[in-house]
């Protein structure tokens, strides 16, 4: 299936590693031109030179998307190479463990800053482009704006303001033909996962625990099954798709709790 996405300009943030580089990949495979955006500058230039070895092109931009002023410089920089964006990709961030009884006040704006106001940033800076363009946005977000997971405050907060923000955009946006879907994950295997795990005291015995909960297949949702689902709603194949909250999660979150493998 042609995805017409040749040639589209889509900025990823947190593009150099687990699902964003999933995304980033997908799409130069369809023919797009990845924007790399992350907050070192090595780690961007070593999945752009992999797209390149793909015979695709794309764009490494450092930033610290947690600073303000650094999200108007990479839409800006975009902007100034391409002329254009055709669709951005929230999906930068990291469950940073800021709880209620262990965090702070700073602490908890500071994840605010890391998980949620960026996102709200990138497509406040994009909105013009895209008007120009109709092209779309897609937030990834997590389930535990819905699930909770305990001593979490600042992350599922920022994720529970990704879904809200993710159905008000779908409105604001819909004059412009701008369409906004945000993709749902629970339990995906990514470098950040694994390196939770490792903190744990019996790593091996937790993460088997969790898989068996997972009703299809009992096993992790991989980065590329997101990044397949990433793809296809920035396409116009899924043209007439926006406020969506699409959970890849093997059915984690919604079916029944009597599928847990015994």
């Amino acid at each position: 299936m042609d995805l017409n996405l040749k040639d589209k300009v889509i900025i990823v943030t947190g593009g150099a590693k687990g699902i964003g580089k999933a995304i980033v990949i997908a799409l130069a495979k369809e023919g797009a031109i990845p924007v790399i955006v992350g907050r070192k500058q090595s780690d961007n230039e070593l999945v752009r030179e992999e797209v390149v070895e793909l015979g695709g092109q794309a764009l490494s931009l450092e930033a610290e998307l947690s600073q303000p002023t650094a999200c108007k410089l990479a839409v800006d920089e975009v902007l100034r190479v391409y002329g254009r964006i055709d669709g951005l990709v929230n999906n930068a961030g990291h469950n940073d463990g800021v709880g209620l009884i262990s965090g702070n006040y700073e602490q908890f704006v500071d994840s605010l800053h890391k998980n949620l106001i960026h996102y709200y940033l990138m497509a406040h800076h994009c909105v013009d482009a895209l008007r120009v363009s109709r092209g779309n946005i897609v937030n990834i977000s997590s389930k535990t704006a819905e699930t909770g997971q305990g001593n979490t405050s600042g992350y599922a907060a920022s994720n529970g303001g990704r879904n809200a923000l993710t159905r008000e955009w779908a409105v604001e946006l819909l004059p412009y033909h701008i369409r906004v879907n945000a993709i749902i994950v629970a339990e995906c295997a990514t470098p950040q996962y694994d390196s939770w795990i490792q903190t744990l005291d019996n790593p091996e015995e937790t993460l088997r625990k969790i898989t068996d909960r997972i009703p299809l297949e009992h096993r992790m949702t991989t980065p590329d099954e997101i990044a397949d689902t990433a793809v296809f709603l920035l396409s116009d194949r899924s043209s007439h798709t926006t406020g969506q909250l699409i959970h890849v999660d093997g059915g984690y979150v919604h079916l029944d709790r009597s599928l847990i493998k015994e």
